[in-house]
């Protein structure tokens, strides 16, 4: 009976239990709706979060390529500007004439002594470089619309070309080009010319060689804008002893030099050397796009090349005499304008060092290319790097044969001397940097764009970071055209044109305010620094444009770099100065100009007592070296080559046992008053030889520097670690005539080493120029030699604005 007991006990138990847990139906289904609604409303947000989060992600990385929505800078441009339509636009190669056109027909030069050229061709002359060992080439007449004289020297052999334009027609015009020959040494040896036509593959347009024009190889063509057109070879003078001719498809205007190459004979000639000869056609059918003419020639011998377009009337041809008329003619022109936007014949400058200085802005105005084509860039955001917009850009460079393409900060320094001399070339040329801003507010700080730019930069050195910055030197040259030329930017056009540009500079001047700032108020660092590395005895800050110039060792987020600083304080002073002028709000600007220059704030931040200089700050040990580790134990691989080792910890202090430009920033921007005690600290340290006073100017860094004139890695020798380098003297030098004119105790030592910073500079420089031939990026601190890059003629071109006291 117990057990029957406890059966119906837990029978009784479960139908209780069942019992409880019976739920009517419309109730249970009201609850199994509400949950799957639920759930249904949670997996919807959570798509919509993913989606979000996605789109979001996508909108982040499409920033970096994405343009400044706002109205763009170049309204005119191409056949809108007849007048540059035409110009020597390719400062990568010797002699090449081009349109301001997306894939427009190029013409160009090459040429090759017979007598020097190898089995390989070896020795054929085409992109500016520093290997050919010219003696000389550069332009010494320019007047950067116009007509150009170019004086080459290679060998024994004399080369002149000259360009003049003609306006006619709908369609840009006619020019004509002279190739003048002449051997000094008086010999039989001939010289072989190579004057080619070009498209870029799969251009809109055709090319057709023509045989006639006095049995030479000539061009036939058209293209959408030009329409159609003839290039005639015509010669001049002297005797031409062999003649052939190449038709062919070119894989891109980059490569011309290596699809000839790959497609003559040599033949040798007795007495005389190795002759190319070309195979005439090898289109098997196709289009050529590479057309190119060579004519051996005994010295003297003059050749013009003549463009016609076939949309202009013409009463005569511009060759023969009347190419040597208008020709002489505009270098009259020249000449006259230049004395009178210089003046230095009336400062007393005699001939040579007249012809000097013209060569030098020649060069420079001759530097002036036309590029089109996409940056490469990268962001936080995207994994690999991604094209930017195809864009133009019209613009100077640094160095026809080793820069030949953009730089950001160079190109401030080139507005100088651009805007003196044509405020509106300069004005159409920052329009062409500012239509490159991304809706960040960023401007890649290289620009290579197009076949002929990419194939003179190495492979990682082609992508830009959105991060990292230059100085902003293009408020340089409007505070320049604010102080010297204001009446004539506010002529409608050129006013309408600042208006334009307001916008981006505002969001450029912001972008810089943001990602730039450091970890305290009013503090500044560059980023692009590598805090990782062990090959680097300083990790390079390249973004400064002063590349090893010596920071703090180990770089963090504690840094604070002056010369940022100070760019950003100058950028708002300019803007509040143009915001004046176009009667928009100023204040904030103002405001940020007098927050960043206030003395005791300044001094709080970067002004070391132990030195009694301005620098840096940041974690830091001058106890670093680069050295030879010795082989870890197997099976472990050796290291490659040297490592930084660092013989002590770091500390947060200031950069002091470093002084050089870096350390001059808030004078050459003119940020320390004229009666503060600092600047005369500055003065003497200035004028101490045995810091960096030379007699060829200013050297980049002390020699009691611990880094001074020290290798960066075991291959990358010093840059800015001694040097002399032209752009940071000018900026020495016109501080100092600022600072010898305000009132204050120290106008008279500024004064006098305005004077002698200046004469040593000019001197310096014009003696290199005669000695060498050549004016050079970078001077020797002991000798005053020029080295690095020759055919600097960018900002090494200040020296005409230094002689000029403008």
């Amino acid at each position: 009976m117990a057990r029957q007991r406890k059966v119906s006990n837990t029978i009784e138990k479960q139908h209780k239990h069942q019992h409880s847990r019976v739920v009517p139906r419309d109730v249970e289904e009201k609850k199994n709706s509400s949950f799957k609604m639920f759930t249904k409303i949670v997996a919807c947000l959570t798509c919509i979060g993913i989606a979000a989060h996605i789109g979001y992600k996508g909108y982040l990385e499409t920033r970096v390529n994405t343009p400044f929505d706002d109205v763009k800078m170049v309204s005119r441009s191409g056949l809108d500007v007849p007048e540059k339509y035409w110009g020597s636009y390719r400062p990568g190669v010797y002699f090449g004439m081009k349109t301001r056109e997306p894939q427009a027909p190029v013409v160009g030069l090459m040429w090759y002594l017979p007598r020097v050229l190898n089995t390989t061709g070896s020795g054929i002359r085409h992109w500016c470089e520093n290997g050919d060992n010219l003696q000389k080439f550069g332009w010494t007449e320019h007047d950067g619309v116009n007509f150009g004289i170019q004086e080459i020297v290679d060998g024994s052999f004399f080369l002149t070309t000259s360009f003049v334009k003609r306006s006619g027609g709908n369609n840009g015009g006619d020019w004509t080009a002279r190739i003048t020959v002449k051997n000094q040494m008086n010999s039989a040896d001939p010289i072989s010319l190579i004057v080619y036509t070009a498209l870029e593959k799969n251009t809109k347009g055709r090319i057709t060689h023509v045989e006639k024009h006095g049995g030479f190889v000539g061009v036939s063509g058209e293209t959408d804008k030009l329409g159609k057109f003839s290039l005639k070879l015509l010669g001049v003078e002297g005797t031409v002893e062999h003649h052939s001719y190449l038709s062919a498809v070119a894989k891109g205007i980059d490569v011309l030099k290596e699809t000839l190459l790959y497609t003559f004979t040599l033949v040798d000639v007795p007495g005389k050397g190795k002759w190319i000869s070309l195979p005439g056609d090898l289109t098997r059918g196709e289009s050529p796009n590479f057309i190119a003419t060579q004519l051996t020639v005994k010295s003297p011998f003059t050749l013009d090349i003549v463009f016609e377009s076939a949309s202009a009337d013409r009463s005569n041809m511009l060759t023969g005499d009347i190419y040597s008329r208008e020709l002489q003619s505009r270098s009259q022109d020249f000449h006259k304008r230049f004395e009178s936007t210089f003046r230095l014949r009336e400062k007393g400058y005699n001939n040579e060092k007249i012809s000097f200085a013209e060569a030098t802005f020649s060069n420079l105005l001759g530097g002036i290319g036309y590029f089109y084509g996409s940056s490469r860039v990268k962001s936080q955001y995207t994994e690999e790097p991604v094209p930017y917009w195809k864009a133009p850009l019209y613009t100077s460079v640094p160095s026809r044969s080793f820069f030949p393409r953009g730089f950001l900060w160079d190109e401030g320094f080139h507005g100088l001397l651009i805007a003196t001399w044509d405020l509106d070339i300069e004005l159409d040329i920052i329009c062409h940097w500012f239509d490159l801003m991304n809706v960040e507010g960023w401007i890649p700080r290289e620009q290579i764009l197009g076949p002929e730019a990419l194939a003179k930069v190495p492979e990682e050195f082609v992508t830009q970071i959105n991060s990292n910055a230059n100085p902003p030197t293009f408020f340089i040259t409007l505070n320049y055209i604010l102080r010297n030329f204001r009446e004539q930017i506010l002529e409608e056009r050129r006013l309408a044109t600042l208006e334009r540009l307001y916008p981006r500079l505002v969001a450029w001047f912001n972008w810089f305010n943001t990602t730039q700032l450091g970890d305290l108020p009013g503090t500044y660092m560059w980023r692009g620094r590598d805090a990782n590395t062990n090959r680097e005895l300083n990790p390079k800050t390249l973004s400064s444009g002063l590349d090893d110039y010596p920071r703090a060792s180990h770089p963090n987020i504690d840094e604070r770099h002056i010369d940022l600083r100070c760019w950003i304080a100058f950028s708002a002073s300019t803007l509040s100065e143009l915001s004046k002028l176009l009667n928009r709000p100023y204040r904030k600007y103002q405001e940020t100009f007098d927050y960043l220059t206030d003395q005791r704030f300044l001094d709080h931040l970067h002004w070391s007592p132990r030195s009694e200089s301005y620098s840096d700050f940041g974690l830091h040990t001058d106890a670093v070296i680069l050295k030879k580790l010795p082989p870890p134990p197997p099976p472990q691989p050796p290291i490659q080559g040297m490592v930084r080792v660092v013989l002590k910890d770091p500390v947060l202090q200031y950069i002091d046992t470093t002084f050089g430009y870096v350390s001059l920033f808030p004078f050459f921007l003119q940020m320390i008053d004229s009666n503060s005690p600092k600047l005369e600290k500055i003065l003497n340290k200035i004028k101490d030889p045995n810091l960096i006073w030379t007699d060829y100017g200013l050297r980049s860094l002390s020699i009691n520097s611990p880094l001074y004139m020290k290798y960066n890695t075991e291959h990358d020798g010093p840059y800015w670690r001694g040097q002399i380098w032209i752009n940071m003297n000018y900026l020495a030098i016109k501080s100092l005539y600022y600072y010898s004119k305000v009132p204050g105790p120290y106008t008279n030592i500024s004064s006098e080493l305005y004077e002698k910073l200046r004469s040593n500079v000019i001197n310096n420089i014009s003696k290199e120029y005669k000695r060498t031939g050549y004016i050079w990026e970078q001077y020797n601190d002991k000798t005053g030699q020029g080295q690095g890059t020759k055919v600097f003629t960018g900002w090494s071109s200040l020296v005409v604005l230094l002689m000029a006291e403008l």
